[in-house]
């Protein structure tokens, strides 16, 4: 089976299956090919991409450490940028974010403490929250 690109004499462009390029060539002599939107029979192969089959063994390009060092920097900023409008509820964060996610408490942005196990329990629960990207001194530590 081959597939071919082909176009109209109005310009409409379709694909179409054929058993062979010959088969193509000899349903298109008889007239049998015609474009799906206007029924012209004047069609020839429309210009298309190669179907170029990847390598499967081969693994994507490593990032270079200035890359990743770059990615790092820019994660930090963004999250430096999205803390400033955001409230430090210390270990009071899973109860606080539950609490705002069952409509106990006004929906707020926050951050804070848990434990892995909390998190996860959050998670769990349907409790939108989201861990920090990089690791962060709680306010009360900081000099």
């Amino acid at each position: 089976m081959i597939v071919f690109d082909l176009k109209c004499g109005g310009g409409h462009v379709f694909e179409a299956r054929f058993a062979s390029s010959g088969a193509y060539e000899d349903q298109r002599r008889a007239g049998q090919v015609r474009c799906p939107v206007c029924d012209d029979c004047e069609i020839g192969k429309a210009v298309m991409a190669p179907a170029i089959a990847g390598k499967g063994n081969r693994k994507p390009d490593a990032p270079t450490p200035d890359a990743i060092k770059s990615l790092m920097t820019e994660l930090a900023h963004q999250q430096a940028e999205a803390l400033k409008v955001s409230e430090w509820v210390g270990t009071a964060f899973a109860d606080r974010a539950r609490a705002m996610h069952l409509g106990e408490e006004r929906h707020a942005t926050i951050h804070g403490q848990t434990s892995l196990a909390e998190a996860k329990a959050l998670v769990a629960e349907g409790v939108p929250v989201a861990p920090l990207l990089m690791p962060m001194t709680p306010p009360e530590k900081l000099n």
